[in-house]
């Protein structure tokens, strides 16, 4: 076997120590370190920030969502429309309208007596943020008036602003606006023509 001869030069040899190398110091311990930071802040964000709890006829049948349109049908058969006045002060007034034919023969389409509910639920949901959700009844003043006080944000959104009657016809109307506006008219929805 043949010794080699020549010297082995490799070059500059570094005179610092390895931990005062900059690559080291930002590849091997500053890049992980980071990552390692950046993980722990968005789990801890992840648990503070949670998504908001649906707000609809929601049902699970195994691993199948649906929703329940029942109200909204009802609404449909009974022609129910309605307009909500949003005032400054705060009063929202809602007026509940039921076709002509229902008011001449005193009778609703369904052929159920036509009566004016003593209360009505509303709920105005904004569309991404929870803390805006207002909820309030709608007491019967008179005819077919209801009225309650509700406080909205003023910076202008997008909300979902339901009317519904938890009695014995168990209907809702449902509406998207842009709050605070003046008012909202309230249709059955068409998908049941």
């Amino acid at each position: 076997m043949k010794k080699s001869n020549s010297p082995t030069n490799f070059g500059h040899q570094d005179t610092q120590p390895w931990y005062k190398n900059y690559m080291v110091v930002i590849f091997v311990i500053g890049l992980p370190l980071f990552v390692v930071v950046a993980c722990i802040w968005f789990v801890f964000y992840s648990v503070q920030i949670k998504d908001t709890v649906v707000r609809d006829d929601w049902y699970m049948d195994g691993k199948t969502l649906y929703q329940d349109v029942s109200r909204d049908k009802l609404a449909h058969d009974l022609a129910l429309q309605g307009e909500m006045v949003f005032a400054r002060d705060g009063k929202v007034t809602f007026t509940l309208d039921y076709p002509q034919q229902s008011l001449e023969s005193g009778k609703l389409l369904d052929g159920t007596p036509l009566y004016y509910p003593d209360k009505l639920t509303l709920s105005i949901s904004h569309a991404t943020d929870i803390k805006k959700d207002r909820d309030a009844i709608l007491e019967h003043v008179k005819d077919n008036q209801y009225s309650a006080n509700i406080k909205l944000d003023e910076l202008e959104s997008k909300y979902y602003v339901q009317v519904s009657n938890e009695g014995k016809l168990n209907w809702r109307l449902r509406e998207v606006g842009k709050l605070p506006q003046d008012r909202i008219t309230f249709k059955p929805l068409q998908s049941f023509d």
